[in-house]
């Protein structure tokens, strides 16, 4: 009998030896298949102008990462959708009053000590020194926050293996081009997992859009260089369409009769409209003329409950540098904060985030009934929320524009 257990125990240790050789052998043959590809992509970066030896030494001994989020990896299911908090996390998470307050207060330090070069990228671009310091904090924390990844390493696994290959493609062939022109050393080429890189997370793409030399020394420094970060993310924010003088936003209070399926960025009102429409502004505020004429829409990032905001163009110009409501309500409640405004007047409220493949199913269900015509990412956003709401009118539902639980069982589905 102890000589059964002990074949048998061999046996076991055989197979375990056997899967182990086979995994590895699996991994191998897959690296295998991105060195070849890696390879394979030597001509469109000669094309672009980089190096040989540049692009040998970025890829020497260059492997993938597949812990990334994002990827489609064969015979696997697919990694986790984007990672990023912008579309995980409810409002009363992401923008928390104790972040806000203490990003602020070391963002007035840091206008102090960098007034001169403040003072001229608000003169040259038109962007509020508050604005540009909003997007340094949320971005990296004022640069405090360390980017955890091999800038060249995420872009190639991503190109490889990514849900969006050929976008990623151009950007690693990019980046292998802002390495060989000198802006940044290999070594300091650090990137989120989406490959966005510097004190104010441009992808390469944006780098060479935007970026610019503004402390004269001949090189586009987003990465060490604070004059040269904030003023570059001042140029996109200008490019993107940003108009000088304008808010991004008004936070307001809306009337038991307010119609949350109309907070889509199309349906717009000069703000007077809206005001006599029942909206009035949080905190007293007095508008001018020229700002009661001003254009714009309706946003309640958690639909019928919590803060309501009448947003302008600017608004949407931020939200195009990171394409996530709550990514501009921190970066514009921070921004106001730096300039000595108060906490928002309503408070959130406990809402659930769904899923993203729960949010996806929504999309979906929506989209087959004519109701969502925009991409299904599983991102509630604001035109998610309102065609939400026009499916919880359809059924009898009392709207309140916001993708949880009780939309799933109404559309038959289960969490």
């Amino acid at each position: 009998m102890l000589i059964l257990r002990h074949l048998a125990a061999q046996a076991v240790v055989a197979l375990l030896v056997i899967a182990g050789v086979t995994a590895a052998n699996q991994a191998r043959a897959g690296d295998a298949g991105f060195s070849r590809f890696i390879a394979s992509l030597w001509p469109e970066a000669e094309a672009a102008g980089v190096s040989r030896k540049t692009f040998d030494a970025a890829t020497r001994d260059l492997e993938p990462d597949y812990k990334l989020p994002d990827l489609v990896l064969p015979g696997r299911a697919p990694s986790a959708a984007p990672a990023q908090a912008e579309f995980v996390q409810v409002p009363a998470d992401y923008v928390k009053e104790a972040t806000i307050a203490r990003l602020a207060t070391h963002a007035r330090t840091l206008a102090q000590h960098h007034r001169a070069t403040l003072t001229a990228i608000e003169q040259r671009y038109g962007v509020p020194t508050t604005v540009v310091l909003a997007i340094w904090g949320r971005e990296t924390d004022f640069g405090r926050h360390v980017l955890p990844h091999n800038a060249i390493r995420v872009l190639a696994t991503q190109a490889y293996a990514g849900r969006r290959k050929a976008q990623f493609r151009e950007e690693f062939i990019l980046a292998l081009k802002i390495l060989d022109e000198g802006h940044v050393a290999l070594k300091d080429m650090r990137a989120s997992w989406a490959g966005a890189m510097g004190l104010t997370q441009f992808l390469p793409s944006e780098f060479y859009k935007h970026a610019v030399d503004f402390d004269g020394d001949g090189h586009r420094n987003i990465w060490s260089s604070v004059p040269d970060a904030l003023a570059s993310a001042a140029q996109q924010l200008v490019a993107k369409g940003w108009q000088g003088g304008l808010r991004w936003a008004y936070e307001v209070h809306a009337p038991p009769t307010a119609d949350c399926t109309q907070g889509v960025p199309e349906q717009t009102r000069p703000l007077g409209e809206w005001l006599r429409a029942g909206f009035t502004l949080a905190h007293d505020r007095r508008l001018s003329a020229r700002e009661l004429a001003e254009s714009a829409s309706l946003l309640q990032p958690e639909g019928r409950d919590g803060p309501a905001f009448l947003v302008t163009r600017n608004y949407f110009v931020i939200k195009d540098y990171n394409f996530s409501d709550l990514y501009v309500l921190f970066v514009g409640h921070l921004a106001d904060r730096i300039g000595g405004a108060p906490p928002f007047e309503a408070a959130w409220t406990k809402t659930t985030q769904l899923r993203t493949a729960e949010v996806e199913a929504i999309q979906r269900r929506l989209a087959s009934a004519g109701l969502y015509a925009d991409k299904i990412d599983g991102k509630a956003g604001m035109k998610t929320r309102a065609a939400v709401g026009a499916f919880q009118k359809a059924k009898g539902m009392t709207p309140d524009c916001w993708p949880g639980a009780d939309v799933l069982r109404a559309m038959g589905a289960t969490r």
